[in-house]
């Protein structure tokens, strides 16, 4: 166990509020230790938010924490038990690869999760060896870092440390453990957990926990619960309207991956679209389509009423009542989250005000660019850049009388057109994680241990508004953009 001296030396402040809980919520367990632990990235912006020293986690006494080695200081490591909804079926979970060591207190009095992912096996692994390959871990710590730089509420990625082991999957791959940061682990499917293993106790002591955790402002209004499922609904109308309006596609948005505090979690066979089509599926074993990317808002709006059903005894006595409640709810969702994709898609497209026909200038670009193939991001890049002429549409005549209405609607607005041009600077991004980039830099660092074209990646996608000269080569598509891209879920 570490010294004062070494807590100091670390900046670990770490509590652990989840372990208050009652105990069917979770088992207390160590990390599983690694033979050769080796940092191979680490995210020294993240450590200054939340307090730690990076020059001492960098060490080899330091990577030891990062691997699971070695337990810091005020951790009380453990398993959280869950359930969940995976593509429709219902079954019991938990952390099967995931340790969470504790909450780290930050300088700014934040109250973050500290999780080990590819940890090792835990009492809820369901046979698993507990462990994660390299490569799905750096995918989730560029995705992860990718979309928070977008404004996208999301899980972050502290550090990847190679393990020195192989794990066994269709073939051996490297392995590693990934430090996850989160506002919380708790999930829809942790209340699902509490509605089948246990009362309406349970379920209370997790709603009352949730609300102090994320929703303090709610503790005191009539009924909280309510409250409670409206902020979540709320949260995640304003959340998956931004995965839409960046062409995000999380590809498996089981109820386990839906997270009470409305940030994205779990990026196994996650992927940006290239060109735009709704249908899009990257997952190799989403072969229903279920979660292609125009299904995810209703996608979540089944989540949620899942997410209702464990509320149901604490929304009113009378379960008819209860019942109205939630569909109460559930339909300000739909409402709002169709607000937010709406606000969003004028601001693309340097819409300050509201005119009754943007719904159908919106939607007649959205046609002309799944019928001709053009691609999501580039799109809005080029008419931000005033370059329709570069995009798969220049030329056609349904398109230059597209353009003809959008000028005139600029034209009625009292901003002028350079507003209109930065707010679409602000709105779309010059760069996301380009698939064909992606797939580059995790060939380069599992098969040749080169890590610097990953970390040129990063470096592009910190920024991805701030259209520099030095993004420009990772916005081109690839050479071969009519190449199925499959995705993989990385367990």
């Amino acid at each position: 166990m570490a010294s004062n001296e070494q807590k100091t030396a670390y900046g670990w402040k770490l509590e652990s509020s989840y372990a208050e809980l009652p105990d069917i919520f979770y088992t207390k367990l160590n990390p599983w230790p690694v033979r050769s632990p080796k940092l191979v990235i680490f995210n020294d912006g993240l450590a200054a938010e939340l307090g730690l020293n990076s020059e001492e986690l960098k060490t080899e006494e330091g990577t030891a924490m990062l691997a699971g080695n070695r337990v810091p200081e005020g951790a009380e490591p453990l398993a959280q038990a869950y359930a969940g909804h995976q593509f429709g079926g219902f079954t019991m979970l938990g952390d099967g690869r995931a340790v969470l060591l504790g909450e780290q207190i930050t300088p700014g009095g934040s109250r973050l999760d500290i999780q080990l992912k590819g940890s090792g096996r835990t009492p809820y692994s369901r046979g698993g060896d507990g462990r994660a390959a390299l490569g799905p871990m750096l995918r989730e710590f560029i995705i992860s870092e990718a979309m928070h730089a977008l404004g996208i509420p999301t899980t972050r990625s502290l550090a990847v440390v190679a393990t020195g082991e192989e794990v066994a999957r269709e073939t051996y791959l490297p392995g590693a453990v990934l430090t996850r940061v989160a506002a919380s682990h708790l999930r829809f499917g942790t209340f699902q957990f509490a509605a089948y293993k246990g009362g309406t106790e349970e379920r209370k002591a997790l709603a009352d926990y949730a609300i102090r955790r994320h929703y303090p402002e709610l503790e005191s209004v009539d009924n909280p619960y309510i409250a409670l499922l409206e902020a979540v609904a709320q949260r995640h109308a304003s959340l998956v309207a931004k995965w839409q309006l960046v062409g995000f596609v999380h590809g498996v948005m089981n109820t386990d991956n839906m997270t009470i505090s409305g940030e994205t979690i779990d990026y196994g066979p996650c992927a940006f679209i290239d060109t735009y089509d709704p249908a899009t599926v990257f997952s190799s074993i989403d072969q229903q389509g279920r979660y292609a990317f125009g299904n995810q808002p209703q996608i979540a709006g089944w989540n949620l009423a899942r997410f209702a059903e464990t509320l149901l005894p604490l929304l009113a006595d009378e379960q008819d009542k209860a019942v109205k409640i939630a569909q109460s709810v559930l339909k300000e969702y739909i409402e709002s989250y169709y607000a937010n994709w709406l606000a969003g898609m004028r601001s693309k497209l340097g819409l300050f005000n509201v005119e009754a026909e943007d719904e159908s200038l919106i939607g007649g670009l959205l046609e002309l660019m799944h019928e001709h193939g053009a691609d999501f991001t580039n799109m809005f890049r080029a008419l931000t850049l005033g370059r329709p002429e570069e995009t798969a549409l220049a030329g056609r005549k349904a398109f230059n009388e597209w353009h003809e209405k959008w000028q005139a609607r600029l034209d009625r607005q009292e901003e002028g057109r350079d507003a209109a041009v930065e707010l679409m600077k602000a709105s779309n991004p010059n760069v996301i994680p380009l698939n064909h980039r992606v797939e580059e830099a995790l060939t380069a660092a599992v098969e040749h241990n080169d890590f610097t074209v990953m970390e040129r990646l990063l470096a592009a996608l910190s920024a991805p508004y701030s259209y520099s000269a030095e993004q420009n080569p990772y916005t081109q598509p690839p050479a071969d953009p009519d190449n199925p891209y499959v995705t993989f879920c990385g367990t």
